[in-house]
């Protein structure tokens, strides 16, 4: 397939679980929806169609990983389009962790909204801003962790 259209589908596929988890964080269907680590399904398969039809080439870069022979396949249609698809994957599965370990630690989500919207930049610095909060705030109780109820 066009490794264009495929670059230009990955984010669609994963934007509505961003927004649900940015503008919707308390909505059942939310919950229910991102309980699910399938929702990192779309992109990845996108990234599957780019790279298996090309398996050999990526296989021989990845394995043995030095500098060129990335820099060599992400400088392609098909490796920067891979690499895409793969980054919008991860990020996803990423967010969705933020999400629900804020969730459960009782963070507010106007707190968590900008760290997913980091997430959805920079993953990297997204993940290290939600640990860095997860260290400083207290653990309160949230909407997945009932272990800290009075007792009747």
């Amino acid at each position: 397939m066009d490794p264009q259209l495929l670059f230009a589908l990955a984010f669609p596929l994963a934007a509505p679980f961003w927004a649900l988890m940015i503008l919707a964080p308390g909505w059942t269907v939310t919950r229910r929806v991102v309980a699910s680590p399938l929702i990192a399904v779309p992109p990845a398969l996108v990234y599957a169609v780019l790279v298996l039809p090309q398996f050999s080439t990526v296989f021989a870069a990845v394995a043995s990983p030095e500098l060129a022979g990335i820099a060599a396949l992400l400088g392609t249609p098909l490796g920067a389009a891979a690499g895409w698809a793969h980054f919008i994957a991860f990020d996803l599965f990423v967010g969705r962790f933020i999400y629900l370990d804020s969730r459960e630690r009782g963070v507010h989500p106007l707190v968590t909204a900008p760290v997913l919207v980091l997430t959805i930049m920079l993953a990297p610095l997204g993940l290290l801003a939600h640990l860095l909060l997860r260290a400083v705030l207290p653990r309160r109780r949230g909407t997945l962790d009932l272990s800290a109820a009075p007792a009747r």
